[in-house]
């Protein structure tokens, strides 16, 4: 049987993963399980910068537009569902491509995702009705108390998963990072790791430049169109937050515009903190298609 690789695309927002990832696709002959978690959500199609209608009639994708924002879905569901869709395309094709900038759901895939504890209802509900009273800042300070570990590499603008992690040290005492620190899981497929990245600048462009284009698209009546679901966790990321404080009256439009691209940036810098840590990550800049390419060709001659 010929061997079988998993070639991932990782990066920051707009450093033009999706565009790689296609190129690849179509090179390889493959498809693409996408690894951003905010495209999963179909009623969420500007502000997630998902790939055109035009590319994905190009490239099968797997998991755009596999969810609602009412849906509650998470990194062990992911590992589960992606493994086995994984499966069936390995059944056809020697490659596969995983492309996205959430790095919990990557790293979900390629080494598995430890057991937590179930939630429990009676503890989940009491963090979150405390977080409607005080705000983000009762999250940090709680989990900063608890589990000092996750606090300093968790997304700290993302209430779900501080909910979670103080949800699970009140359920059993434990630090919420114990339980990510299972063993890795073994794999029956190599995977390559190939990060896109630019100069800080330049990232900050193109940051700017999607976010005026998400704009031009109509974001605004995007968001208007799910008031309603306003409160959804999916809905509660940058671009969406930023333009509800602006429906609320908190904020003016070109303020939410300019909070949207402070924070996108935000979220890029975490993003690149995150995958830094991964010594496995081979980096390229966005336009040396070739030299990536090769690399992968090289890789794949070496394992």
């Amino acid at each position: 049987m010929s061997k079988k690789f998993l070639v991932v695309i990782c990066g920051p927002t707009a450093v033009g993963k999706t565009s790689l990832a296609i190129e690849l696709a179509l090179k390889f002959n493959t498809e693409i399980i996408s690894a951003d978690s905010r495209q999963f959500f179909r009623e969420m199609n500007i502000g997630t910068a998902k790939p055109t209608q035009e590319q994905l009639v190009q490239v099968k994708h797997h998991f755009i537009n596999s969810l609602s924002v009412a849906d509650e879905y998470n990194a062990g569901e992911y590992e589960k569902d992606a493994l086995i869709i994984l499966e069936k395309i390995f059944l056809k094709k020697n490659i596969a491509i995983l492309a996205g900038g959430s790095g919990l759901y990557i790293n979900a895939l390629c080494s598995g995702f430890d057991s937590v504890p179930p939630s429990d209802k009676d503890v989940r509900e009491k963090i979150i009705e405390q977080y409607k009273k005080e705000g983000i800042e009762y999250l940090r300070a709680a989990l900063k108390k608890t589990d000092k570990e996750y606090y300093s590499k968790v997304d700290l603008s993302n209430p779900h998963r501080m909910i979670r992690a103080i949800e699970v040290f009140l359920i059993t005492g434990k630090p919420f990072s114990q339980f990510r620190k299972g063993k890795k899981q073994k794999r029956n497929f190599s995977i390559l790791k190939t990060g896109l990245n630019v100069e800080r600048e330049e990232l900050y462009k193109r940051i700017n430049a999607r976010v005026d284009q998400m704009m031009n698209r109509g974001l605004p009546e995007e968001v208007k169109s799910l008031a309603k679901q306003q409160h959804s966790n999916a809905l509660n990321t940058v671009g969406y937050k930023e333009l509800f404080e602006h429906l609320e009256g908190k904020i003016s439009l070109q303020a939410a515009i300019e909070k949207i691209k402070q924070n996108t940036r935000h979220f890029a810098k975490r993003q690149l903190t995150w995958f830094k840590r991964d010594k496995e990550i081979k980096w390229f800049a966005p336009y040396e298609e070739a030299r990536i390419i090769q690399h992968i060709h090289t890789a794949m001659s070496e394992k």
